[in-house]
C-alpha cells in the first residue's frame, strides 16, 4: 500500500492551486474527500486483520492480556500521516481519477444537438 512508505508533515495550502484541475474548490474537496475515505477503510480493514490474530475465543473481562507486538502494530499505525493528507498528496501527484457524470451529460446533450 503506498501510505506505508509516505512521509508527511502539515503544510498550509494555497487553496486557489487545488482547484485547478476541476476548476472548482468544492468538487476537488469532495475528491479529496472521497479519496480520504478510501485510504481510511483499506488502512482500518489492514489494522482490524492484524489485530484479529490477537484475539481470543474466550471472553474473559476479569484476564485481559497486554500483548507487545499487539501495541507495536496499533503505535506503527497511529504514526502513519492521516488519511486526508495522503490524499491531497495523491492528487496534487496526479494519481488520482475523478470523473463527473453531470459533466459528461451536459458535453454529450451538447455536442449531439441538430
Amino acid at each position: 500500500m503506498s501510505f506505508k512508505s509516505t512521509t508527511l508533515t502539515t503544510v498550509t495550502r494555497d487553496l486557489s492551486k487545488l482547484d485547478g484541475k476541476t476548476g472548482n474548490l468544492y468538487e476537488t474537496i469532495v475528491i479529496i474527500a472521497k479519496r480520504a475515505n478510501q485510504i481510511s477503510a483499506e488502512m482500518k480493514e489492514e489494522l482490524n486483520g492484524k489485530l484479529a490474530e490477537f484475539t481470543t475465543s474466550a471472553d474473559n473481562l476479569e484476564e485481559i492480556f497486554e500483548n507487545r507486538e499487539q501495541i507495536e502494530i496499533s503505535k506503527y499505525y497511529e504514526r502513519l500521516p492521516k488519511s486526508n493528507l495522503i490524499a491531497i498528496q495523491e492528487y496534487q501527484e496526479g494519481k488520482i481519477y475523478s470523473r463527473n457524470p453531470a459533466r459528461e451529460a451536459d458535453s454529450d446533450s451538447g455536442s449531439s444537438r441538430f
